[in-house]
């Protein structure tokens, strides 16, 4: 069993949503076959809260907008270190880059498939992570 067609969609514009606000290493985990409660983990991260928060609410808008989907469950929104947004065929993770490496999800589920993003994601996550890297130097 893989991820259902509404599932991909929903990640593919949650990824879009968040790469229009800057997040950075997104990623998309096809656990299906591993949980009964969803079938995909999108993860990205953000170096402050409230980009975490700008993230959130892009991702939101765009599901609501371009799916008619709404989340089910959203947890850890006052905080703005990581927010939960569960749409029952996806469940969103945004978090701050520092609890991003110290949880280290994508270890939990390495096993498990990768979804595959839009080019355009995935190209303008690598170009920040140069543009990044190039400034401190």
């Amino acid at each position: 069993m893989t991820a259902s067609d509404r599932a991909v969609e929903l990640v593919r514009i949650a990824a879009e949503a968040a790469d229009d606000k800057l997040a950075d290493d997104i990623l998309a985990y096809d656990v299906s076959e591993q949980l009964v409660i969803t079938d995909a983990f999108l993860l990205c991260s953000a170096p402050n809260d409230r980009q975490v928060r700008a993230i959130v609410d892009e991702i939101e808008k765009r599901l609501r907008e371009e799916a008619d989907a709404k989340p089910v469950r959203r947890e850890g929104e006052r905080e703005g270190r990581w927010v939960l947004l569960d749409y029952a065929e996806i469940i969103v993770h945004v978090q701050h880059e520092e609890d991003r490496l110290f949880y280290a999800l994508e270890r939990l589920w390495k096993d498990c498939p990768l979804i595959k993003l839009p080019e355009t994601v995935n190209a303008h996550s690598a170009q920040r992570r140069r543009t990044v890297g190039s400034a401190s130097e």
